[in-house]
Order: C-alpha cells, then sequence, then structure tokens
C-alpha cells in the first residue's frame, strides 16, 4: 500500500496517527529551531506573568490566540524552510525570497503579538504594583 492510499484511509487508527505525526512535528521544531525554543522560552514568562496579575478570561483568550499564533507561524516558516531546501539545493532567488517572506509573516506576527501584549498587561499591572 503507497503512501497516497495510506492518505485517504479513514478510521481512528489513522486518527491517532495524525496526533502522532503533528506530535513529531511539534518535538523537532522545539528540538531544532532556536527560535521556536525562545517563543517557548519567553510564552512561558509572559503565563507566568498571567497567572501573578491574574488576567481576566478575556485576556487569557486573547493572550492564547497571540501565543498560538506565533508559536503556528514559526512552525509554517520551519517547514517553508525545509521544503524550499528539499527542491533547492544550490542557492535560487525565488527560494531566498520564499524563505524571506515566511520568516517576515513571523516577524510581523511577533511584532503585532508584543502590542497586544502591552494592551493586555498594562492595567492588570498598574493594578499589580500599586
Amino acid at each position: 500500500m503507497g503512501w497516497g492510499e495510506k492518505r485517504k484511509r479513514k478510521g481512528f487508527r489513522r486518527l491517532l496517527h495524525s496526533f502522532v505525526y503533528a506530535f513529531q512535528g511539534l518535538y523537532y521544531v522545539l528540538r531544532h529551531e532556536q527560535n521556536m525554543q525562545i517563543h517557548l522560552g519567553v510564552s512561558l514568562l509572559i503565563i507566568v506573568f498571567g497567572l501573578m496579575v491574574e488576567l481576566s478570561p478575556l485576556r487569557w483568550a486573547i493572550l492564547m490566540i497571540v501565543i498560538g499564533g506565533v508559536i503556528a507561524l514559526e512552525m509554517v516558516n520551519t517547514a517553508i524552510e525545509r521544503i524550499v531546501d528539499l527542491v533547492s539545493s544550490d542557492f535560487h532567488p525565488l527560494a531566498g525570497i520564499a524563505k524571506d517572506v515566511a520568516a517576515s509573516a513571523v516577524l510581523i506576527f511577533s511584532m503585532i503579538a508584543v502590542v497586544v501584549g502591552i494592551i493586555i498587561f498594562f492595567e492588570p499591572l498598574l493594578q499589580w504594583i500599586s
């Protein structure tokens, strides 16, 4: 049975395998990608800080969406980089552009995440200090 035929199969076993593959991807980026390690470390610090200042449920929800977005984009960036490396062993300007654009998406979302974080933590931080 080929790879394509396996992908068409359905059922609980295939569902479980899809989770295994997803966790293998997560393990790969956590182990091999420095930027993912940084994103995860900062995210854990922000979560601890959120617990300290007792964020409201709405602020937690927004925070989790933003953290999840940064982490997911970093994973997509890694996937794009690996695919480009696979299909283009020599340097090609379009390959470089694809990698740069993917990295830029992470950068833009990360900058937005910082702004959202400032907005989320500003008021609770003022109350926590006083």
